[in-house]
């Protein structure tokens, strides 16, 4: 067995556990810079080459590595190339929403082996184990895998989230809380959970907009405002897992009451639910759009996507809208700038698609209310990775903490 279970370690001499540690670090690697040679691998683990071949004959001969290939010469013989089997470690990657969720598989080359499913459910849901299950079977059928060559499962969601202990204190039973713990028991598995803004902005900074920066935001502006913070290169997660809850930082101590039980959160006034509402304002007030004949039935039907697509045709209202919004939208990143001093951030989630709609009055309230020599060295981009920042961002999470040193017992991720 390649991967071994905390009990099993426990049991095992010295030598054992230092050969098994060498060979997590050079399936680390091997998942993080494939392919690689011998000889680099020995270099990065700081072991002789002799010793690395070994490993990775030892890794070969157990179905975890393949060749990949013949490398460059520099000079002498042509390297052998190495990578991580196709099929030999898979992680299934959940995203939950506010009112569903997406699941998929995804193998230890970063390739999809399953197209994304979605099931409906949120945080609060005593049913996600058995739903989660349920979606597992699914993919393991279309993926065409027995349920052994799944490892883990990494799972992403709104909330205030203590990853160590896999626990989501925003979901209002307490007793449905250890989410990590719910999951594990049902799926027979590892489970790691995230929040899921962090998530988006792992996968940005792994695969998206955010790659080579070392100062970045990311904002999944959706429902709320979903922040996470990369700083001096690492996704940044405060003393206690709650840093970037950009939602509820308070700008009107008289304004409305927010979900949090708090007044005047920006999320009140800058989120999807906050154009939703503005939307019902205009057009209670007799404002002329085509929303208005869109949703004569029923009003209460408006959608973010309905008001993105009725701008993109000149529609007034819905332009109005997405500008009124987007302003006090770059109010709230105009503090983070200054704040952070950031090279770059990334918009994701609905709200993003509007693009020209809300990136030049985003800017502009930037221009007003940032330092100049703050505010020209930030960029502000639309992630191009859609529904898969997230899932791509668990799945990578997932995988280096299984195969890192400080995660060598899977059954304690």
């Amino acid at each position: 067995m390649v991967l071994r279970k905390r009990e099993d370690t426990e049991k095992m001499t010295i030598s054992e556990l230092k050969r098994y540690k060498l060979r997590m670090q050079i399936l680390l690697y091997l998942y993080k810079e494939y392919p690689l040679s011998a000889s680099s691998l020995c270099t990065k683990t700081h072991v002789s080459l002799p010793t690395a071949r070994s490993v990775v004959e030892e890794l070969i001969e157990e179905g975890a590595v393949r060749v990949a290939g013949i490398g460059d010469s520099k000079g002498g013989r042509r390297p052998i190339l190495y990578s991580h089997a196709h099929d030999a470690f898979c992680i299934m990657a959940i995203e939950i929403g506010h009112y569903k969720a997406k699941a998929l598989i995804f193998n230890s080359l970063n390739s999809e082996l399953t197209s994304i499913i979605e099931f409906s459910t949120d945080i609060d849901d005593p049913n996600l184990e058995e739903k989660t299950q349920q979606v597992l079977q699914v993919l393991l059928k279309e993926a065409g895998i027995s349920s052994d060559k799944v490892i883990a499962t990494g799972v992403s969601m709104p909330g205030l989230i203590d990853t160590t202990h896999g626990i989501n204190q925003t979901i209002k039973d307490p007793k449905l809380q250890n989410v990590k713990e719910r999951l594990s028991a049902r799926l027979n598995m590892p489970v790691i959970i995230e929040n899921d803004a962090r998530m988006q902005a792992l996968g940005e900074f792994v695969f998206g907009k955010a790659q080579k920066t070392k100062n970045a935001l990311v904002l999944n502006w959706n429902w709320g405002l979903g922040l996470a913070m990369i700083l001096n290169g690492q996704i940044y997660h405060g003393s206690n897992g709650s840093a970037g809850e950009f939602s509820h930082i308070r700008v009107s101590p008289s304004g409305k009451l927010c979900e949090c039980g708090k007044q005047g959160c920006l999320q009140t006034i800058a989120s999807a639910r906050a154009l939703i509402e503005m939307a019902h304002d205009y057009l209670n007030r007799g404002a002329v759009s085509q929303l208005t004949s869109l949703f004569q039935e029923d009003p209460s039907q408006i959608t973010v996507d309905a008001i993105i697509a009725c701008a993109k045709k000149g529609d007034e209202l819905s332009i109005l809208l997405l500008n009124e919004l987007s302003k006090k939208l770059g109010w709230g990143l105009s503090i983070l700038i200054q704040l952070y001093n950031p090279e770059l951030i990334v918009l994701n989630g609905p709200l993003a698609q509007a693009q020209q709609y809300i990136l030049v009055p985003i800017q502009q309230t930037i221009n007003q209310y940032c330092l100049e020599n703050i505010q020209n060295n930030v960029r502000i981009e639309i992630s191009e990775m859609g529904e898969h920042s997230g899932l791509k961002g668990v799945a990578v999470m997932v995988f280096q903490r299984i195969f890192r040193d400080k995660s060598l017992e899977t059954n304690s991720l």
